[in-house]
């Protein structure tokens, strides 16, 4: 009986909201992995490809890519009853990098997605992290019929802090892309609690 009153009387559990963001070069798989783990309709800025807009992006190994994100997607998944992430998905192309200050304000940490094939185009998030001091892991999106590396060949390649989360995923399956979003968020919140330990003298 105490149990069952106890249960009655227990207060809805406020959940923390924590903003990541989702970042990556063009066409990576950015909107597809929001769209896969968000529990609701998610938010997609995206617009269809024109000639216009082909002397300024590179369609080198995603030639058959009609759409592109003009500004953001957003989606959010309950990791636990306590704890919410909000999911920003950052454009791709260099045009629209400009809006990467604004999305970035807040976030507790950020996905880089990156693909086997086009390895270069994951520099400049890497770099954009690493200068702001943002903590990131590094989401290697297995398509199908990429080559596979081990991930130390990646890390080498990228040239990541030893202490940076590489995980393989695929942006498709919520399973996938949750266990990176773990992966952010413990990162992202050991780097807070190291940041808050006294120096020693």
């Amino acid at each position: 009986m105490a149990f069952g009153r106890s249960s009655r009387s227990r207060r809805p559990v406020e959940p923390v909201t924590l903003k990541i963001l989702v970042a990556g070069g063009f066409g990576v798989g950015k909107t597809t992995m929001v769209g896969a783990v968000s529990e609701i309709r998610p938010l997609r800025t995206e617009e269809r490809l024109t000639e216009a807009g082909r002397p300024v992006d590179d369609l080198a190994g995603v030639e058959a890519k009609t759409t592109t994100t003009v500004a953001m997607d957003f989606g959010r998944i309950t990791l636990r009853e306590d704890l919410v992430l909000y999911l920003f998905g950052t454009p791709g192309q260099d045009r629209f990098w400009f809006l990467w200050d604004e999305l970035a304000q807040g976030a507790l940490g950020a996905v880089v997605l990156a693909d086997t094939r086009r390895l270069e185009d994951s520099f400049a998030a890497v770099d954009y992290f690493e200068r702001r001091e943002i903590p990131f892991a590094v989401a290697v999106n297995c398509f199908e019929g990429a080559d596979r590396f081990p991930t130390e060949t990646v890390r080498a390649a990228l040239d990541l802090d030893p202490e940076v989360p590489l995980l393989l995923c695929d942006a498709r399956d919520r399973s996938s892309v949750r266990d990176v979003l773990v992966a952010v968020v413990e990162h992202a919140l050991a780097r807070v609690d190291a940041l808050r330990e006294p120096a020693t003298t």
